[in-house]
């Protein structure tokens, strides 16, 4: 044996000794009397977890705990996602009911998913340590260790429930015990910060959940989902899972009034010692369920009411075709953006920013132009390079000839051929400033927009080294170079005529 491996198997028998001792067996106990208590305790699945659990149970109950446990256990049939923050105990409350649900007979097949097969296996071993070195478990409910076929990922206690831990991307398929399809879903630590830099890899891992995961469960019979995770990004697959169950209960280190919502365990001072020590981005995102995500250049994205269109003397929609012919995931990001400006103030009053067809980007500057509210002064561009150009003349213009024919549209978008530097420090150079003064302002009406929402993430998610998609700012910066180059055209030219022995200019 590896002395790796020694060292762990030493911790897992320290785990276990701290386990046995934490749950003494009460002696003198006759068998009625142990089946009294039994059946009394498995009536008061509070009482339950506190006399099981003591080890875990160290702190009373916060009322939004014993809501969790009341509603995972009155329904068979349930969908729930845990969003409670660091240190109020989701993943203890999660076990503490589905032993219990185990326990007593009511649930069968437990498999428990979570990023990587390694987290799943350390989220699997409480389980696997209490069934095996829990005494009081051991009193009332017997043995539950089942020689050889018994790992630290997969188990069968003597209870009839088994017990597997999968890494996402795994194959979960098949997974059955005897005839019983999964009938207990646990999804825990199941984003990770990189994961949701990359909204491929989101999808990927949402795909792997409903298609592999989740369908493993029986449609006719009732199954228990529930996910345990904090929402750290704005996109991430807790988020998705929110907007699915039945219930999404969310609870920060502190509340409205801001005030502990667990002060029996987390006083103000502690909360006050940790939150000290870490940014205000982190804070929010790992203890108040809000993903703020601060960038190197645009920190803070200004929303506001746009004035009335009529009060704008021009009106510019901007795209950016990107190369690209699909809207799967290995394309390119397309944008259109339709912009104003009011003095000095900057308006992003509509955003069209996704992947798509050619056909589809086109499209956008028709819902854009029909949003202009049949302003008499809206100029449409394109970005067009000299390697752009071609796909120009040969695609993007027979396609807005054909938009004209067949919807009556007068659209007729001009290329702009401007050379132009490089794009992280045009966009830095032209809009940080304006963005840092709060005259580059974005649609209050559009905020809750997808399009509008991907923009806001690509400002945010900014810098100079170009880490992530830029397409959007690249494009407001382009729209906004239109703006002040038609702004100057449409200036009246004043002529100034001096006359020899006159004091009157013309």
């Amino acid at each position: 044996m590896r002395q790796e491996d020694r060292n762990a198997l030493r911790r897992w028998d320290e785990y276990l000794a701290d386990i046995r001792n934490a749950t003494p067996v009460e002696h003198g106990l006759t068998q009625a009397d142990r089946e009294k208590k039994r059946r009394y305790l498995e009536a008061h699945p509070l009482e339950w977890i506190e006399y099981f659990f003591p080890k875990y149970a160290k702190y009373p109950f916060a009322p939004f705990h014993k809501k969790a446990i009341r509603r995972l256990l009155d329904n068979d049939e349930w969908y729930e996602v845990l969003s409670w923050s660091r240190e109020l105990a989701k993943s203890t409350v999660v076990m503490f009911c589905v032993m219990y649900l185990a326990l007593t007979g009511r649930k069968k097949n437990v498999m428990l998913a979570s990023a990587t097969q390694d987290s799943a296996r350390r989220l699997l071993d409480p389980y696997r340590a209490n069934f095996e070195a829990n005494g009081r478990i051991k009193a009332f409910y017997g043995e539950q260790q089942n020689l050889g076929a018994w790992t630290d990922l997969e188990f069968i206690a003597k209870c009839g429930c088994a017990f597997r831990a999968i890494g996402a991307g795994n194959a979960p398929r098949g997974s059955r015990n005897e005839a019983v399809r999964p009938d207990v879903l646990l999804v825990d630590d199941f984003d990770t910060d990189e994961d949701c830099r990359n909204p491929d890899t989101v999808q990927k891992k949402w795909d792997w959940y409903e298609q592999a995961f989740y369908a493993t469960r029986s449609i006719s019979e009732p199954t228990l989902i529930v996910w345990c995770g904090n929402l750290i990004a704005r996109d991430c697959c807790v988020a998705r899972a929110a907007a699915l169950a039945d219930h999404h209960d969310v609870v920060n280190i502190r509340d409205r009034n801001g005030r502990s919502t667990w002060p029996e365990k987390n006083t103000e001072e502690h909360i006050d010692t940790v939150l000290r020590k870490i940014s205000t981005a982190s804070a929010q995102k790992e203890y108040f369920n809000n993903p703020v995500t601060e960038g190197e250049v645009f920190r803070d994205i200004t929303y506001t009411r746009v004035p009335p269109l009529s009060k704008f003397p021009l009106l510019v929609i901007y795209g950016d075709p990107a190369p690209g012919e699909n809207r799967s995931s290995n394309s390119s990001t397309k944008s259109c953006v339709l912009m104003g400006r009011i003095k000095e103030k900057v308006y992003v009053i509509a955003a069209r920013l996704d992947r798509g067809l050619n056909a589809d980007f086109i499209d956008w500057y028709i819902q854009l132009l029909n949003l202009t509210e049949g302003h008499p002064a809206v100029y449409c561009y394109m970005e067009n390079n000299k390697l752009q150009d071609p796909f120009f003349q040969q695609v993007f213009k027979p396609l807005v000839a054909k938009v004209r024919r067949e919807s009556g549209v007068q659209l007729f978008i001009h290329p702009d051929e401007e050379r132009k530097t490089d794009k992280a420090t045009r966009i830095e150079a032209n809009l940080e400033p304006l963005n840092r003064e709060g005259l580059l302002l974005f649609n209050e009406a559009e905020r809750d927009n997808p399009h509008m929402r991907r923009l806001e993430d690509q400002f945010k998610l900014f810098t100079l080294r170009m880490k992530f998609p830029a397409d959007g700012p690249d494009c407001v910066e382009g729209g906004l170079r239109i703006l002040k180059k038609k702004a100057q055209q449409l200036q009246p030219v004043r002529t100034m005529c001096r006359i020899k022995n006159s004091k009157f200019k013309i």
